[in-house]
């Protein structure tokens, strides 16, 4: 059993875990450490990356080259591929020995599983899935937003007694920041102690679902549980559209989409310049997902649907045929809107 976590007087410095796939940075590590910069200006903490793997070293070089006062690489070969078991020992180790005072980490499948991990390890507290993040002006503490009861009310948390502070977010929450230095931030590489124990089994796949992150994507088709599993209906016209596919959570839960496409409150923050939303009630757990759109279409065949409060185009109409004919138009026109 790892101790007890130290006391606040005990704590210095903001670190943001550099989650990576395939010695590729995560996008929500590079939006978490604009927002994580933007903290540490205010308090005059160091900012650092945390980054873990087995044989990233040019990873993170190139990390270095970020807005960061330095990088802190964990290497051991069971990191070369996620178990939440390994990582999660082998990160809790170095904040055990080094200490920061605030721990951030994205809301992904990796960044949610590990943050929960280090919770009960480090006996600290953990802001899961944040809107927002701020320092209290007379306290220094840091101040978690999170949503509840389908967004109708917002929350402010904040760890007062226990390090580190952590806190996760979700994709595409904050504007992704890619600020260099003029000189590469040290690296300090640490030779994790992981224990077979800590990986029982071996790792195949990172991913059961690869795929495209869909708040990035500059087009989204999206299927609501109007699709009734028809996804080779939202296939066709997100290939007329040049689109990327998202999801509400039902269709999600009903198995129609993968969870890393699923858009809202317990997904991801889309930022799409073109959403079309085909069958979805418009539930505000969804909606909050596509607020920062550019256009929102909404397809429903009912008049009352709520996702009609927030969408600019409004097609009241069996799905179906609307669509079929909209990726016949588009085929016509070259095979598509590019």
């Amino acid at each position: 059993m790892i101790d007890p976590a130290y006391s606040p007087q005990a704590a210095s410095g903001i670190w943001v875990f550099l989650e990576q796939d395939g010695n590729v940075l995560a996008p929500v590590s590079l939006e978490l450490l604009g927002k994580a910069r933007e903290l540490s200006r205010q308090s005059g903490a160091e900012l650092t990356g945390l980054l873990a793997g087995h044989n990233l070293d040019e990873l993170a070089g190139r990390a270095a080259s970020l807005d960061l006062d330095r990088v802190v690489y964990v290497s051991h070969p069971l990191l070369e591929r996620f178990t939440a078991e390994a990582y999660a020992h082998a990160t809790a180790e170095v904040i055990l020995q080094q200490r920061p005072d605030i721990f951030l980490l994205g809301a992904t499948p990796y960044g949610r599983d590990l943050a929960g991990r280090l919770a009960v390890m480090l006996r600290t507290g953990l802001t899961a899935d944040c809107t927002d993040l701020a320092l209290d002006p007379e306290s220094g503490l840091l101040l978690g937003e999170v949503s509840g009861f389908g967004g109708g009310i917002l929350a402010t948390i904040k760890c007062e007694q226990h390090r580190p502070q952590m806190a996760t977010v979700r994709p595409g929450v904050f504007a992704e920041v890619q600020s260099q230095r003029d000189t590469a931030a040290p690296v300090e590489k640490v030779e994790a102690d992981v224990p077979a124990s800590a990986c029982p089994v071996a790792v195949v796949s990172r991913r059961q679902h690869a795929g495209v992150d869909v708040s990035r994507a500059e087009r989204l088709v999206i299927a609501g549980a109007g699709v009734r599993g028809d996804m080779g209906t939202v296939e066709a016209l997100a290939r007329a559209l040049d689109a990327e596919i998202g999801a509400t959570r039902v269709a999600v839960d009903e198995g129609w989409a993968g969870r890393e496409q699923q858009i809202g409150q317990t997904g991801v923050i889309a930022r799409p310049k073109l959403a079309v939303v085909c069958g979805a009630s418009g539930a505000t757990q969804f909606t909050v997902g596509i607020e920062q759109a550019g256009l929102v279409i909404a397809l429903n065949q009912d008049p009352e649907a709520s996702i009609f409060e927030q969408a600019d185009l409004c097609v009241v109409d069996d799905l179906f045929p609307v669509v079929r004919a909209l990726v016949a138009e588009f085929e016509s026109h070259n095979g598509g809107a590019k």
